[in-house]
């Protein structure tokens, strides 16, 4: 599976602004709080103001990076959004919130999706009572996510319910004691409370 393993403290410097991609720990040890310009030797330099279509740019690198999505599969997904009903901006979000690693970091098993990630891969996780281990994989509505009991007494996974349990979304129901989540609905607009203007990344794609 392609993904970016390279420092993600460099791509918060880049958006200029805080993606939450390592958890609680952008709250207290976050060099973008000490160097708030993009990375690189002419980091100072490329401070300028950007034109419509850098605008519109780096909304969509921003939206990508939050969901630890590369450029082929975003484009793919935006593409089959543009086909559905709706509208078109709202259909990719709510696709990128159902895909399963977003699901896991949603019902609060890990305290960033790439944690969240890992315990797909790792097989950690069931759908519907069989093992998933494919983090793209989209979900629909009844469907059941659960945590492996191998994996409940894990203490990053419990520390991470204990700070997140209250902020589970509302489209979620969780059951028993957290360890498993039902897809009640897919996500309005509204309960998505990822900071991305998605109108900018239909107006960039459809150039």
């Amino acid at each position: 599976m392609a993904r970016y393993t390279g420092p993600v403290c460099r791509l918060c410097r880049r958006e200029r602004e805080k993606l939450f991609l390592k958890g609680s720990k952008c709250d207290t040890h976050c060099p973008l709080e000490k160097r708030n310009y993009p990375p690189g030797e002419h980091g100072r330099d490329r401070a300028r103001q950007g034109s419509e279509y850098l605008t519109q740019l780096r909304e969509k690198q921003k939206a990508r990076r939050i969901y630890g999505v590369l450029e082929k599969q975003f484009r793919n997904m935006f593409e089959e959004a543009s086909r559905q009903d709706g509208i078109t901006g709202e259909n990719l979000l709510r696709m990128l919130e159902m895909r399963l690693d977003n699901i896991a970091f949603r019902a609060g098993w890990g305290v960033s999706r790439s944690q969240a990630r890992q315990f797909v891969l790792h097989g950690f996780v069931t759908v519907n009572g069989r093992k998933a281990t494919i983090p793209s994989m989209r979900l629909r509505r009844g469907d059941i996510v659960a945590l492996k009991p191998s994996a409940r007494e894990l203490a990053v996974v419990t520390e991470s319910i204990a700070s997140q349990a209250p902020h589970i979304p509302a489209w979620l129901t969780s059951i028993g004691s957290g360890f498993e989540v039902e897809v009640s609905n897919p996500p309005l607009r509204e309960q998505i409370d990822v900071k991305v203007r998605e109108q900018l990344i239909v107006e960039l794609y459809s150039k």
